[in-house]
């Protein structure tokens, strides 16, 4: 009989210990957030994607070629501008075959992802200059977009890419970079 009794006596014992530990680890908790801080830091790069169009010009043709020079894979896109005066013809059958044809918005677009360091194929645009006797301009403009990935990895298509999204980038200054100017007495 006695046996029992100290069984029980143990079982409730070990019931009010489980109990008491249950009850005060909020407390504890509460403590560990109220009153400890920790200090320091880790600086996080988004790693943008920086592309560098190349232009080179023979017989009133501009030859472009893009480079990704960033750290991230990214599609690209190719406008050309000029005067009214001047026609451009993009050459497509002497490009490079990864370009697309004109897209409605204008534009050409590299149907490949362009990895880092990478460089895409030539896009041929012919200036017919109809015998101009000033000088002028033809402005390329290229953009370029991260590679959009879905839920399993998977990057989307060329044509599947929003150009439409936009960054909210701020940065931040740092002291060597304010008082890199002359020093002030």
């Amino acid at each position: 009989m006695k046996r029992k009794w100290n069984q029980k006596t143990m079982a409730l014992a070990a019931a009010a210990l489980v109990l008491t530990a249950g009850v005060t680890a909020n407390r504890t908790l509460a403590y560990f957030t109220t009153y400890v801080t920790a200090s320091g830091g880790h600086e996080l790069e988004l790693g943008f994607t920086t592309t560098i169009p190349e232009e080179e010009v023979a017989n009133w043709t501009k030859d472009i070629t893009i480079t990704n020079t960033g750290g991230n894979p990214c599609y690209v896109r190719v406008k050309a501008f000029a005067g009214v005066q001047f026609g451009l013809e993009y050459d497509l059958a002497a490009s490079d075959s990864r370009w697309s044809a004109l897209e409605t918005d204008g534009y050409y677009y590299w149907q490949e992802i362009l990895k880092p360091g990478e460089t895409t194929g030539s896009l041929l645009v012919r200036i017919d200059k109809k015998d101009a006797k000033e000088d002028f301009n033809v402005i390329i403009v290229q953009e370029c977009t991260p590679v959009p990935y879905d839920e399993n990895g998977v990057p989307a298509a060329w044509d599947q890419v929003d150009w439409t999204r936009t960054a909210d980038v701020v940065k931040t200054e740092t002291s060597e970079t304010v008082n890199s100017g002359e020093d002030k007495e």
